[in-house]
């Protein structure tokens, strides 16, 4: 059985897990860094915004029970796409939302959802997501991950208060 990764960042990492983690075919979902230019950062040193980096997760799946393009679709249904400035309560580029394509099939399934989403009319301002090759994926710190499920009271609370379940409930009717 042949296994993928995928890239996505969507402000902050802890509320793009659970939304991929569920789902058949997804083997692991890891928040970390990517984009930058500092190896192996920390979370001080993302968030200080000096060292390039966004904050992510890697999805590893697989591509027999799972397509990329459904994870894209999710995806979209996560963030909203025309704001490039960051997620949300989350502001500056280490929010910024980005697909990182690993390979040229990933970036033409990522660009033709892009512009059908942007066809669509769903919103009214541009789609300004970016669609970037894939660089080292870094693994944050281990209180980071499987934050959903290890303090759900705080992701859901952060996931209300920023603005973020809202969101999706008015324009993707979740």
């Amino acid at each position: 059985m042949a296994e993928e990764k995928a890239i996505f960042a969507g402000g902050c990492f802890w509320c793009m897990v659970k939304p991929f983690d569920q789902m058949p075919g997804i083997k692991q979902v890891i928040s970390g860094y990517t984009g930058g230019h500092v190896p192996n950062p920390t979370y001080e040193e993302v968030c200080s915004g000096t060292t390039g980096h966004t904050e992510a997760v890697e999805i590893t799946f697989d591509p027999a029970v799972i397509s990329y393009q459904q994870l894209v679709e999710i995806y979209w249904q996560q963030t909203d796409p025309t704001d490039a400035f960051g997620q949300f309560a989350d502001r500056g580029d280490s929010y910024r939302p980005v697909i990182y394509y690993a390979t040229p099939e990933q970036k033409e399934v990522a660009e033709a959802s892009k512009e059908r989403l942007q066809a669509s009319g769903r919103f009214k301002e541009p789609i300004v997501t970016s669609i970037e090759p894939a660089q080292a994926f870094y693994p944050a710190e281990a209180y980071h991950q499987d934050f959903y499920r290890k303090n759900p009271e705080h992701y859901d609370a952060y996931s209300e208060g920023s603005g973020r379940k809202g969101f999706i409930r008015n324009h993707w009717n979740a």
